[in-house]
């Protein structure tokens, strides 16, 4: 069997695929287990680095207002960004150069420029123009860098997420009399959204683990950051790390698993056709449609 993209592996192909694939695990089993005896040798294991986690302390001392922190940095970008993306996108798609061209070179400007650039630039710029407080300053700083980026990031996710679908969208809404913002709005966006989503959902976990630039950088008190003053009182650095390596893999990964429901429901709303008839009313229905046939034919034959 064959699909569009590739042929359909043969025997030897699939003996191959079996061969690598058990090498790979192989080779990584071997590197976990490098791993496991280099911390064990430095120490690294012993429950005493260990059991500062198990208390109460760790958590609403150090991580617990971290991650909250993290939190309402990524929460507030992504509240901004996607709909300024989103208008930026469909800007950039607008008959009127004069909306066209500044949408286009804010998207490029702001995309070409690293994250943490931007975040510098604005903490400098609350220093110097603002009367922000020292203390809330370094999550303003994050959140504008994080949105500027990301923004112009969902402005081409969303220009491409229209674009890839078909042209004949747009003409059957013109045959019909739609305006250009009906169309934008009634069909090609409503369809478009299942198609960006799962890019749109990636950049989004982007945004929550560039939040630990504002930590590096402007002190911004998120989880990575507070991390540090963790492993300073505990002297646990390398236990400290993987404790919060798993907590930015749970929390995306409960970001992604939501998503991935999200796109499967539009995907079932999008084939629905509506209620669901029982049997008894399919054969009202069926019964309805012989009887419209012979009259159909019966008034034809007169």
């Amino acid at each position: 069997m064959t699909s569009v993209l590739y042929d359909a592996p043969g025997p030897r192909a699939k003996r191959r695929n079996v061969l690598f694939s058990v090498l790979f695990f192989v080779l990584l089993a071997l590197l976990l287990w490098w791993v496991w005896q280099t911390l064990d040798d430095k120490s690294q294991l012993e429950w005493a680095l260990w059991k500062p986690f198990t208390t109460s302390e760790a958590w609403t001392t150090y991580l617990l207002p971290g991650l909250a922190d993290t939190l309402k940095a990524a929460a507030l970008s992504m509240v901004i960004a996607l709909p300024l993306g989103a208008v930026l996108g469909i800007a950039r798609m607008s008959d009127h150069r004069w909306v066209r061209i500044p949408a286009g070179a804010v998207v490029e400007f702001f995309r070409a420029i690293p994250v943490l650039l931007l975040m510098l630039f604005a903490n400098e710029f609350y220093v110097r123009s603002t009367g922000i407080p020292s203390d809330e300053r370094p999550l303003y700083a994050v959140v504008t860098g994080l949105v500027l980026y990301n923004a112009s990031v969902l402005a081409e996710i969303v220009r491409a997420g229209i674009l890839s679908l078909p042209k004949g969208q747009s003409e059957a809404a013109m045959a019909i009399g739609l305006r250009k913002s009906q169309t934008m709005s009634s069909i090609l966006l409503p369809q478009a959204v299942t198609a960006m989503l799962p890019a749109i959902v990636s950049q989004l976990v982007v945004i929550v683990k560039d939040t630990a630039l504002g930590g590096v950088m402007l002190g911004f008190t998120e989880l990575l950051n507070t991390r540090s003053t963790l492993a300073a009182n505990y002297a646990n650095v390398i236990p400290s790390f993987i404790v919060v390596a798993v907590i930015f893999i749970v929390l995306n990964f409960i970001l992604t698993s939501f998503a991935s429901w999200l796109e499967r429901r539009l995907r079932r709303s999008k084939r629905s056709t509506g209620a669901v008839l029982g049997a008894d009313k399919v054969d009202d229905v069926n019964a309805a449609e012989v009887g419209g046939t012979f009259g159909t034919g019966a008034g034809g034959s007169i």
